[in-house]
């Protein structure tokens, strides 16, 4: 069971890292998280403890750093970066505290090890490196979204459940990475899960040293030039398609494509083995310059064939990704996105403003109002517009719910219902909360029943098409939902809430802006 800050664990011959102020079993740090079991250390001189909230009654990880202080900066910042996200693919933040003579991270606690740790016996089969790859993919896409860089990917905070799920941990802000690293340290966790071995990317293991160390990680295969080995030269049976797209992401003369667009095509090459056979003729997205043709499949025998630049079809899918994701950060004038024509593409040209059917852009939502099925007064469903008016500064929010986060056990939920005026393709949803700490859903449904009472209790019975992802059990201010199904198209769409956060005298939330991104 591995749940190491850094992914590295200290050497055996490593001092101490503390010795006053060090943490004991049974200790209660900021009145709440006690902790159980010192787990391990790891090269960064952090402290790992499993702990339990005393109050929420959940298991947690506590990531203890001495002294606190200056020397835990980097860290306490990284923790509170990264609360402002959530997304299944990411271990959820909870807590970040200074204590002057000790600061500690507390985080989700992952059952289960570290993808260094699984491949200890043997690299994985191609699906379920194809698997993890795209895990990270999309966990990376949500973070980008908001603007913001990882900076720390590796086979060490690479986590696997014991049920499955991969999440990536303990990201970064020393302003040392890319959203480009990013990236390619996807390419280099896709090796490493096909091979064993780590290709030292752009984004390099922090604190690992081929060879040094009990946890030390091998370095790749290379040839008398120092030319990396490709995953099929290491092994047998990596198929032709994952090779390339493994060795594109690794190679600093292609232009790597978008978190976003990277996780699609995961997720396109994710497929049960039996499936495998159709992507021998369909090949890998291809990262390619500027050749005047598109890109061609990769036949089944062939082997690495890399166009030397971006095909148009991937520049038109970049650009209109770049859009969409730029909205995600605009500074909140009403309307700003939706009231603007698209910037020019090759497939929009400059002057045009009709947006080019398959571009990704804010959506507009022509109707909002406030869901609340259980509530006899309805005095909670005023000022459903603020979610939409583009100012994160106001929003709606619930009443006070004493004793308990699920509305004082009064409510099954409430939610906010979006109507995009007719059907969209969506690509993401991004809610931003006023605390961390909520649990919600995003449903669609097909209906518009009455706003009253009843109306909302037959909406909440006839929407039962959950999409995206469920955001049980995980913590942040910003929640993004993706993977939606790209041949559906939505309509109305319901962001149901299951959970309240803390607040002062209960528990309360506010919701201060919803916005759609898709087509």
């Amino acid at each position: 069971m591995t749940q190491v800050g850094e992914g590295q664990e200290a050497d055996e011959s490593a001092p101490p890292v503390m010795t006053f102020g060090a943490p004991t079993a049974g200790e209660v740090l900021a009145e709440r998280y006690e902790l159980v079991e010192h787990i391990n250390n790891d090269s960064a001189g952090r402290l790992v403890w499993r702990g339990v909230d005393v109050i929420l009654r959940r298991p947690v990880a506590v990531v203890l750093r001495y002294p606190g202080g200056d020397s835990a900066t980097e860290m306490l910042q990284a923790a509170v970066a990264a609360s402002r996200v959530i997304h299944p693919n990411l271990v959820g933040v909870y807590d970040a505290i200074d204590e002057a003579d000790r600061a500690y991270v507390v985080r989700e606690w992952v059952d289960g090890q570290s993808l260094r740790d699984l491949t200890a016996d043997g690299p994985l089969d191609p699906a379920r490196a194809t698997a993890i790859g795209n895990a990270v993919a999309s966990a990376l896409a949500a973070v980008h979204a908001t603007g913001m860089v990882h900076g720390n990917v590796h086979p060490g905070t690479v986590m696997i459940s014991d049920e499955g799920r991969v999440v990536l941990a303990d990201a970064r802000t020393d302003g040392a990475d890319s959203q480009e690293n990013d990236i390619r340290a996807v390419g280099g966790v896709l090796y490493f899960a096909l091979t064993g071995y780590w290709p030292h990317t752009e984004a390099p293991l922090r604190g690992a040293t081929a060879g040094h160390g009990r946890a030390a990680i091998p370095d790749a295969v290379r040839d008398a030039a120092g030319v990396l080995a490709a995953p099929r030269q290491v092994r047998a049976g990596v198929p032709a398609y994952l090779d390339d797209l493994t060795m594109d992401l690794l190679d600093a003369q292609i232009a790597p494509p978008s978190s976003d667009v990277l996780a699609a095509e995961l997720a396109r090459l994710d497929v049960p083995a039996e499936e495998e056979h159709y992507l021998d003729n369909s090949g890998p997205l291809r990262f390619a310059a500027e050749t005047g043709e598109e890109p061609s499949p990769l036949a089944a025998a062939g082997g690495r064939k890399v166009a030397l630049g971006i095909a148009s079809l991937l520049v038109v899918a970049l650009v209109g990704l770049l859009i969409g994701i730029s909205t995600l950060g605009d500074d909140g004038d009403k309307g700003s996105q939706a009231d603007q024509p698209p910037a020019p593409t090759s497939s929009a040209p400059a002057g045009d403003a009709t947006p080019a059917a398959n571009e990704v852009r804010k959506l507009a939502v022509k109707n909002v109002r406030i869901i609340d099925p259980d509530s006899k007064n309805r005095s909670e469903v005023g000022g459903a517009e603020k979610v939409i008016d583009g100012d994160e500064d106001k929003g709606w929010e619930t009443e006070t719910y004493r004793d308990r986060p699920n509305f004082g056990n009064l409510k099954k939920g409430m939610g906010v219902w979006l109507d995009l005026g007719e059907p969209h393709s969506v690509k993401s949803v991004q809610a931003v909360l006023s605390a961390p700490g909520a649990s919600a859903r995003l449903i669609s449904g097909t209906t518009n029943p009455p706003s009253n009472s009843n109306g909302d209790k037959q909406l909440v019975a006839n929407y039962t098409d959950f999409i995206g992802q469920p955001f049980e059990d995980h913590d942040g201010a910003t929640m993004a939902f993706n993977g939606f199904d790209a041949d559906k198209k939505y309509q109305y769409l319901l962001f149901w809430i299951t959970e309240l956060p803390p607040s002062e005298g209960g528990f309360k939330l506010g919701v201060q802006e919803i916005t759609v991104q898709g087509s």
